[in-house]
Parts: C-alpha cells; structure tokens; sequence
C-alpha cells in the first residue's frame, strides 16, 4: 500500500466517481441536446431534470451517510486518543474548535498531537495548516 502523505491522502471511490458519474453526466447532456435541438422539447427537458435529480441525490446520499457516521467516529477516536496521552478530556475545550480542526488533527501522530492541539488553540490553524504542520503524517486508509 502507497504510504499516505497530505499530497496523496484524497481519495476516490473507481465505480461512483470513474464510471457513475460520467455516464450520468453524458446522458445529462445528451437530453440537454436533445430538448435544445428536437420537437420533442417538452420530453427531453422532463428527462434532464430527471437526470439532474438522479445526480445531485446520488452525490448526496453517498456523502451524507458515510461522512456522518465516520464524522462520529473521528471525533470519538480523538477523545479516546486525547484522554489516554494526556489524561486530561477533549470535551473540555472541544467547543473551541471546529469539525474541520478535529478531522485535520487524526492525521498528527501521538508525540506530535497535544502541542498540535495547543496550537491550533493559540492560533486558531485551519484545518489545512494543521494538515501541513504534520511532520510525521499518521496516515488513514480506511477513510470514504
């Protein structure tokens, strides 16, 4: 398995993004086509706004349920990992800091994680920032 850095930690799934989407995206725009250019405007245009809904429920529902539940199970991880390094609760001052920090500071290793965290604190980090104060990335590849 390739070893996973802040250049190369996105990831894709082949048949959603490599073969639904673009299928759909050709239909969508052969309809579109179609309405513009046949007699059958009214027909062509009913099965584009199918399409389109098609599309924007197919992005939706594979986010929505994936993302919440692993949204969860992150922020449990940080606890758990928070609370046996320090002894101290992250749900203390977890208020302070956004879903986004949270997300970015999985990536930082355990020697690395509580300075992190006093710093994204101090300095309020975007999640980016974090991402890139990382020096030994603690890679997930059990990611959506």
């Amino acid at each position: 398995m390739k070893i996973q850095t802040y250049n190369n930690h996105i990831r894709f799934y082949t048949p959603h993004h490599f073969v639904y989407y673009p299928i759909l995206t050709l239909f969508l725009g052969s309809s579109i086509y179609f309405a513009a250019t046949t007699d059958d405007c009214l027909i062509w245009s009913f099965i584009s706004v199918v399409f389109i809904f098609l599309f924007c429920l197919a992005f939706m529902l594979r986010q929505h349920y994936a993302l919440t539940l692993q949204n969860r199970i992150v922020r449990l991880e940080m606890r758990y990992r928070y609370f046996s390094l320090t002894g101290k609760r992250l749900e203390e001052f977890e208020y302070k800091l956004t879903d986004d920090q949270i997300f970015a500071l999985r990536f930082a290793p355990d020697n690395e994680l509580e300075p992190l965290v006093q710093d994204v604190l101090k300095n309020n980090l975007s999640a980016n920032a974090i991402k890139k104060a990382i020096v030994h990335w603690k890679a997930d590849y059990h990611r959506v």
